[in-house]
C-alpha cells in the first residue's frame, strides 16, 4: 500500500487538546485546577496555561503521565518540552500553545504562576 495513500492523523485544536489535557488531570483525581488563557496578553510564552496539583510525589508523576500518554495516542502529539520528573514536585510540559504545570501544594504556593498571570482569563474546573 501507498504511504501517501494512508490516512493523516486528525489535527487537534486548542480547545479540543485542552479539554483532552484537563480529563487526563481529572483521571488522576488532580485538584486545583485551573486554564489561564493569556491569548489576550501581549507577553504571553503561550495561549494557555493549565494549571493544577497532586497530593504526594506519586500523584504528581502519574498526571504528567496520563497527560503525556493519553495526547500521544490519542492526538499524536508530544511535547516540545519535559522537564521536573526526576523530584516530582513541579513537572511542566511544554504543548506550544499549552504550557501545564502539574505542581506538589507546596511547590504551588511558592511559584504562584496565578498571581504572576493575574490579568489572565482563569477558567476553574471542581475537584472529581
Amino acid at each position: 500500500m501507498n504511504s501517501q495513500n494512508q490516512a493523516q492523523p486528525r489535527k487537534f485544536s486548542s480547545e479540543e487538546l485542552n479539554a483532552l489535557i484537563i480529563d487526563s488531570i481529572q483521571d488522576i483525581k488532580g485538584r486545583n485546577l485551573l486554564k489561564l488563557d493569556l491569548r489576550h496578553l501581549d507577553d504571553a510564552p503561550a495561549d494557555f496555561f493549565i494549571i493544577c496539583e497532586g497530593e504526594s510525589n506519586t500523584q504528581v508523576s502519574a498526571i504528567s503521565e496520563n497527560i503525556y500518554k493519553r495526547l500521544k495516542d490519542e492526538a499524536g502529539e508530544l511535547p516540545l518540552h519535559y522537564e521536573g520528573q526526576q523530584h516530582s514536585k513541579w513537572i511542566c510540559m511544554d504543548y506550544f500553545d499549552t504550557v501545564i504545570h502539574v505542581f506538589y501544594p507546596e511547590t504551588r504556593q511558592y511559584y504562584e504562576l496565578e498571581d504572576l498571570w493575574s490579568d489572565a482569563i482563569f477558567t476553574e474546573y471542581q475537584n472529581l
